[in-house]
């Protein structure tokens, strides 16, 4: 579809534009960063292999070569070129802003780096930090490629809604088809959908008749009947009759293009978030700016030291204030908490849903699908007199049913094999169009079908029965009777069934402080008995698919945060609207693109696990924070020399040391995260 195509290329450069200054040009993938991170690392190892720095620290001697000198120099420069320029062109993006961060901090080191490192090798005294420069690009690579993985998969929701569409239909021209891609169809025009194949676009049943399954779109667990006159919806899928439809809506006008529109616009307006190490790196830049300044005047005004003794330390300090440690403290959390999700059977696919995960105050499931299992079951076999009993009830359907291909027959036929029923074989199987069914089973005629069964053949159920069919109508529940001969013999009810585990999942989040809530397609009626049977806090009933993220805004009204749980292409919008999506793995592929996080399984209990981990992540960003941070407030002071009067002067290689060591303190605290229990 070339329109959304269109849609989705213009989305995903808006999206990249706000993402925080450093994806100003469209190169910046996941990929680009990875293939940077492997080449500058693998020409690291040399780097600090023949670092005269490190080799007299560690007090080991690398074999040398003709220009095995110049080694550190011309990989460096290679490695600052290559792999650093990246962050010289995002930190003249984040000054162009006014909203120094990140990239400026990392620029600002390695230059200084790069450019004092060059000057000891040809002009001045001191110790080249080639070493340095190349082990902090290639950190900082690492902990781009894993930042950009997360934000990279925002994008491929739109492509998913767009692959529902077919791209070619069959446009009826007098009394023969062709084939037209779906793009020239124009309002008015008419075309031919077979059974089973997607329809193309809105429009109008002019002929024929089926059943359409719009779960895609309205979340509605079966198949919706469609006759003549009735609208149909693109990328909805064809029963088994054969369709005329008139096109009504075209492009930009179908109802799919308008999911795609509300997700696209939720996406955008939710990536502006601002992280934490951003805000921390933005008070750094100055911190740091300033701090250099005032140990270059120092030293040169207030003490009797050489330039040269001025200028190592304010490089010291400018080193020294990047944040390698800083740059991986969250990534770094972030890419094992997501590891650890994954094991767990959480897919994270956007990591600023799993970080607010700890804040949510209402989670709020969709029903089908989610909740139940988005299927006909059997809820409840009664029978009609004492003498008979409900196996004897259920073995009679089953046996009429076996033969039949009809959801609510196939239901039965599977509660009776499930409570393992022997099913006798019934012969002259008949379908009563619009009444149910009949066979004979041992000389007998045994009838299941509808309330208007029993009226064609004049039949009551008695009082008792009829009291309980009732109610179950009353909540939304389909009722098949069994007749034997003229008498009736019980009555089965069928509903889209409550999966067992959500009683636990329910349960566990109430334990947790959180409301819960539930969203659905469905009657009133239907909605009311779940809630009911789940004791959930507050249910939306009959909500088309276009209001389901309204409902989330009017949950977000008073400032509570709101997590979504759904599984359909109807639920995209309202996924992408709440604070976090979460959308059940069994679902479509569409909710899952649009979801931040998804659950492999379709087991609603994963949503307390998800909140416990993102506690347990929060905790572990804070504690790296901390260090990161912790760790410039002690080093700046030292670097710019403000301890000499102890004789205490932090050589540049020291603070390239020091800096080093803090970063592992962070990698290995991260690492205690892998040991969380969920």
């Amino acid at each position: 579809m070339h329109s959304h195509d269109e849609h989705t290329h213009n989305h995903s450069n808006a999206d990249h534009d706000s993402h925080e200054g450093h994806d100003n040009h469209e190169s910046h993938s996941p990929d680009m960063f990875r293939r940077k991170f492997w080449l500058s690392f693998a020409l690291t190892i040399p780097v600090v292999l023949y670092s005269s720095l490190i080799q007299d620290l560690l007090g080991f001697e690398m074999p040398a070569f003709p220009g095995s000198y110049w080694l550190p120099a011309i990989l460096g420069t290679i490695i600052f070129f290559y792999g650093g320029w990246v962050f010289v062109k995002g930190a003249v993006a984040e000054i162009k802003d006014r909203a120094p961060g990140m990239m400026t901090l990392i620029s600002l080191a390695i230059v200084v780096a790069f450019g004092y490192s060059f000057a000891t090798m040809f002009f001045l005294e001191g110790v080249e930090f080639f070493w340095e420069l190349a082990s902090l690009i290639t950190i900082m690579l690492f902990g781009h490629w894993m930042e950009m993985r997360s934000i990279q998969s925002a994008q491929n929701a739109l492509q998913e809604l767009a692959k529902l569409l077919p791209d070619e239909a069959e446009l009826v021209e007098g009394e023969s088809t062709k084939t037209v891609s779906v793009d020239s169809l124009k309002t008015g025009d008419t075309v031919l959908v077979r059974p089973g194949a997607n329809i193309p676009i809105d429009g109008v049943i002019i002929s024929g008749e089926s059943h359409v399954d719009e779960s895609m779109i309205t979340g509605e667990s079966r198949n919706i009947k469609k006759t003549t006159d009735e609208d149909v919806v693109g990328g909805t899928i064809n029963g088994d009759g054969s369709l005329r439809i008139r096109v009504k809506n075209t492009g930009d006008n179908t109802v799919l293009a308008g999911i795609m529109r509300l997700v696209s616009d939720a996406q955008a307006s939710k990536s502006k978030t601002q992280k934490l190490a951003d805000k921390a790196a933005f008070y750094l830049t100055f911190i740091a700016l300033s701090v250099a300044t005032l140990t270059m005047v120092g030293w040169l005004l207030l003490s009797d030291q050489s330039a040269q003794f001025a200028l190592e330390r304010t490089v010291t300090v400018l080193i020294i204030a990047c944040p390698h440690a800083l740059g991986l403290a969250i990534p770094l959390v972030t890419s094992i908490a997501t590891s650890l999700a994954a094991r767990n059977g959480l897919l994270v696919r956007d990591r600023m849903a799993l970080e607010s995960a700890r804040n949510i105050d209402v989670v709020l499931f969709d029903k089908t699908g989610t909740l139940t299992k988005g299927e006909l079951g059997v809820v409840d076999v009664w029978s009609a007199t004492e003498k008979t009993s409900t196996e004897a009830v259920l073995r009679l359907a089953g046996a009429v049913e076996s033969d039949s291909e009809h959801p609510i027959a196939r239901a039965i036929v599977d509660k009776a094999k499930q409570d393992q029923l022997s099913l006798v074989t019934a012969d002259a199987f008949k379908s009563l169009s619009g009444r149910g069914v009949q066979a004979t089973i041992d000389g007998a005629q045994v009838y299941v079908g509808g309330p208007k069964l029993l009226e064609q053949q004049d039949l009551n159920a008695p009082k008792d029965l009829q009291k309980r069919t009732e109610q179950a109508g009353s909540e939304g529940k389909t009722v098949v009777y069994v007749v034997k001969g003229t008498s009736v013999v019980g009555a089965v009810a069928l509903a889209d069934v409550i999966r067992d585990e959500s009683y636990q999942a329910v349960n566990e989040l109430h334990k947790s402080g959180m409301r819960v809530s539930m969203l659905t397609g469905d009657s009133e009626a239907v909605a009311s008995w779940v809630a009911k049977e789940l004791q959930i806090d507050e249910y939306f009933a009959q909500v088309l698919p276009q209001d389901k993220a309204k409902t989330v805004e009017q949950l977000q009204a008073d400032g509570s945060t709101v997590a979504m749980v759904g599984d359909g292409v109807n639920d995209a919008p309202a996924l992408t609207q709440a604070d976090i999506g979460i959308a059940i793995g069994a679902g479509t592929d569409v909710a899952i693109e649009s979801a931040g996080i998804v659950l492999a399984s379709s087991d609603p209990r994963g949503v307390s696990k998800i909140v416990k981990l993102s506690q347990k992540t929060y905790r572990k960003m804070q504690q790296n924070l901390l260090w990161a941070t912790g760790y410039n407030v002690i080093a700046l002071p030292a670097a710019a020399g403000v301890f000499a009067g102890f004789g205490l002067i932090l050589a540049p290689a020291v603070g390239a040391v020091l800096m080093s060591l803090s970063t592992i303190i962070v990698a290995v605290n991260a690492q205690f995260l892998r040991k969380a229990r969920l």
